[in-house]
């Protein structure tokens, strides 16, 4: 049954009622909702074709909000959400039922949103241009007001996705990744204009309305699309992924051959501090030489360091063009005691490989004291079904939520999936 009530949009289905899921009693679906997991894991999907699902939270009472792109000018490019259902917006979702499944769910407002951060009473999300908060009365669910506007003025076009994070000194973390490739135009631009509005992290005070988006908010640069945003709070820092560039291969066959041009540059995970500049355009990371190389554009041999030799280096690197887009330091304590405060990522896949492509997947990596201990390891895989290409893939991982029971949300931009990730031990 479909409601309208100020604007918004009721989806209102009936459940059977049953036991309130636990890990005793998991609820999961058969098969996990087409996903792979570590033995003692199993999922549930919680909503499916919500629209182009990118980062998403959930509150204490375990209601799920996840911002929505526009399907027409989604960064995800691929999406096979068409129709009503490509709206942008904010979904809220509510199992009322405690059958692990959003039994009413709907949409506020069509803007096309990307980010999403949580900090009660304010829901904050952003737009390609703004960032914005909402207050949350969450008895009923349907009482969100009219939202306050934190940022303006962003850039629109290119990259869109503005991720969000919060700190705990009363900060918001905002990307703006680049309009561009390498700051191409022929050649290389030398300074790149972009570097004043784009292509780093930006941050404002989170209580402050209508601040404007320009350089002198800026917290770190040279970082061409930081899509996996979060704030670590064992130790009080902000970490970052970053989507490396595209074309080595195709733009400069004679420097990279196909398969150094699929690995690299290397995809990035940072630690970010105030003023860092990790050398977008003119530098990238190769995962093989451990450092940061010298971009062709600029004069570079895929081999020398040039100017990018002091740009600050990742703390963790991954295979090229797996498409890292969301970033969660795991805090509960329903997964086995090794997951505390290491680091999920989702990797979305990406089309620029011209071998194997890879990515969908979700990734943890152990930390200890906010360092990576070990290597990384797959705990989610199975997103994109047989075929691992955009175009085709089932479902592609972006957002990560974590739970008020320590259960972890994963949103999917492909079809508008959500799945909850239990522990229920080896049984």
């Amino acid at each position: 049954m479909n409601l309208r009530y100020a604007g918004l949009l009721f989806v209102i289905t009936t459940c059977s009622a049953g036991e309130r899921p636990s890990a005793a009693n998991p609820q999961c679906d058969e098969g996990n909702g087409g996903i792979t997991l570590p033995p003692g894991f199993c999922a549930a999907v919680v909503a499916d074709e919500v629209g182009v699902a990118r980062h998403l939270v959930v509150t204490p009472t375990g209601d799920v909000y996840v911002a929505l792109e526009n399907a027409e000018t989604s960064s995800a490019n691929s999406t096979r959400v068409t129709g009503e259902a490509g709206r942008g917006g904010i979904m809220a979702l509510r199992d009322t039922n405690a059958d692990g499944r959003a039994d009413i769910r709907f949409r506020i407002n069509d803007a096309s949103h990307s980010g999403m951060a949580l900090r009660l009473p304010w829901l904050y999300s952003s737009t390609p241009t703004t960032v914005l908060r909402y207050r949350l009365d969450t008895t009923p669910l349907v009482r969100i007001g009219v939202p306050d506007t934190i940022v303006t003025g962003m850039p629109a076009g290119g990259h869109s996705s503005r991720s969000l994070a919060l700190d705990d000194s009363g900060n918001i973390f905002v990307n703006v990744g680049s309009d561009s490739n390498a700051c191409w135009s022929g050649q290389g631009l030398d300074p790149c204009p972009e570097l004043d509005e784009r292509a780093g992290i930006w941050r404002y005070d989170a209580a402050r309305l209508h601040q404007a988006h320009d350089v002198s908010h800026r917290f770190a640069t040279g970082i061409r699309n930081a899509v996996g945003l979060a704030w670590n709070p064992a130790v009080h820092a902000l970490y970052a992924t970053q989507h490396g560039r595209d074309g080595l291969h195709n733009s400069y066959p004679k420097l990279y051959s196909v398969e150094k041009s699929d690995d690299t540059p290397s995809e990035e995970l940072l630690k970010v501090e105030a003023g860092d500049n990790y050398g977008w355009p003119y530098c990238y990371h190769d995962r093989v030489l451990r450092r940061r190389v010298l971009a062709p554009e600029y004069g570079g041999d895929a081999n020398k360091a040039g100017r990018c030799a002091d740009k600050k280096l990742p703390i963790a690197a991954f295979p090229g063009h797996w498409g890292p887009d969301g970033l969660l330091f795991y805090r509960g304590a329903q997964f086995p005691a090794r997951y505390r405060d290491g680091v999920f990522i989702t990797f979305h896949g990406s089309w620029n490989r011209n071998g194997p492509q890879d990515g969908y997947k979700v990734v943890f990596q152990p930390f200890v004291n906010g360092v990576p201990r070990d290597s990384s390891e797959t705990f989610a895989d199975g997103f994109a079904g047989r075929r691992k290409y955009p175009r085709f893939a089932e479902h592609r991982p972006v957002g990560l939520a974590e739970g008020p029971d320590g259960s972890l949300y994963i949103s999917d931009d492909q079809r508008g999936r959500i799945w909850r990730v239990i522990y229920v031990g080896n049984k």
